[in-house]
């Protein structure tokens, strides 16, 4: 674990191993979340990236069933 400082202006520099562990670019957009005290810096990906993520085998859908059948 590494230790940051915040600045007067309150910024945080995030260490080089980070950065490119994530792939971070200068000017990425990142949501912050604050949740029992962790602070949580969340990297915002395009949606292009995600393309692909999921493995779906074929035939996949033959065991959904009709909207008409769900409770």
């Amino acid at each position: 674990m590494t230790e940051v400082h915040i600045s007067t202006k309150f910024q945080v520099v995030i260490p080089r191993e980070v950065r490119t562990g994530l792939h971070l670019k200068p000017g990425q957009k990142i949501s912050c979340l604050a949740k029992n005290g962790i602070i949580y810096l969340i990297p915002s990906r395009p949606l292009s990236e995600m393309r692909g993520f999921l493995k779906l085998k074929p035939g996949w859908m033959k065991n959904l069933r009709e909207k008409k059948d769900r409770f």
